[in-house]
């Protein structure tokens, strides 16, 4: 690789780097929400609501399309969030019935 080349490659990471701290800020406040609806879940099996998942992910193919991004990516991406949600609220489930 040429050196104006690692230059520019150095200046594209830097502004990732500065993405992925908004990004960090933004699941903090997700997790942040998340925690509330856990806390009016009085039941396990209120966790998964399929229906949700599948219009969650419905919208964001269409806002992909409309923004012109991979819905295939973003598809992904809100998948394994969901489920790392899912995963996150049976693991801090305190109102087992």
């Amino acid at each position: 690789m040429s050196p104006l080349k690692k230059q520019k490659l150095s200046k594209i990471r830097k502004e990732l780097d500065k993405l992925d701290n908004i990004l960090i800020k933004i699941i903090k406040k997700r997790t942040s929400l998340v925690k509330r609806v856990l806390a009016l879940k009085e039941r396990k099996n209120q966790i998964v609501d399929q229906e949700r998942i599948k219009l969650i992910l419905k919208n964001i193919k269409h806002k992909s399309i409309k923004n012109n991004i991979d819905p295939k990516i973003t598809n992904k991406i809100w998948k394994n969030m969901i489920y790392a949600y899912i995963d996150f609220e049976r693991r801090n489930f305190n109102k087992k019935k």
